[in-house]
């Protein structure tokens, strides 16, 4: 398949043993089926690329514009739809299926994009791992804290990019180069090594890393 990715839905964390006999943490990624509702052609947009849709959901749920874009297409109405480039050939047809296996085998490595989880509003420790301060010598009620933040006359400001307290988590994150571990075509199942951003059942987009054909 010339499709190089796919979009998916995270289940959850489990361990499975490899053939060699050792025990692997896995995210076990439900990647698929996709249906096309829609292609990229050089000749027409410059580029080419097929759009994917995932995730049934109903009609009245939709804007307009996109329950139209569905209708053109003849196929159901989806909740998610991203584009993936299929290089030099052509993508697949409008309303055509794209499983797992189609587009991923075990071995591979793959880059797993998601929405980090919200944490809310965090101290520096948990946000950017500080260490904060002595709990003895004299430190008195300071003891998470952030320390200084800049200098007096010069420069008189604090510089943008300050590791401070705010907003932490609920952010896009890529995870690069985790390993296939196992693909489970009868059920749309992709096992990768090792953890992927987002909770339980969010959207993901898996596509294929270095060296993926």
């Amino acid at each position: 398949m010339t499709i190089r990715g796919l979009i998916g839905r995270k289940l959850g964390m489990t361990q499975i043993y490899t053939v060699q006999g050792i025990l692997v943490p896995v995210t076990v990624i439900q990647a698929g089926p996709c249906t096309v509702v829609g292609t990229r052609l050089s000749e027409r947009d410059g580029y080419r690329a097929a759009q994917v849709a995932f995730g049934q959901v109903k009609a009245q749920r939709l804007a307009k514009a996109v329950a139209g874009q569905f209708a053109k297409a003849g196929t159901g109405t989806f909740a998610v739809v991203r584009e993936f480039a299929t290089g030099e050939s052509e993508p697949p047809a409008v309303g055509s299926q794209i499983r797992v296996a189609d587009v991923f085998q075990p071995g591979e490595r793959v880059h797993v994009t998601g929405v980090s989880k919200g944490r809310g509003t965090a101290g520096v420790i948990k946000r950017h791992r500080f260490s904060g301060f002595p709990a003895s010598h004299g430190t008195h009620e300071y003891f998470r804290h952030g320390g200084s933040i800049g200098n007096r006359s010069f420069p008189g400001r604090v510089f943008k990019g300050k590791r401070m307290a705010g907003r932490y988590g609920a952010e896009r994150v890529t995870t690069r180069n985790l390993e296939v571990v196992a693909v489970r075509p009868e059920e749309d199942l992709l096992l990768v090594r090792g953890a992927v951003p987002g909770a339980r059942n969010g959207t993901v987009l898996v596509r294929k890393g270095a060296g993926g054909r």
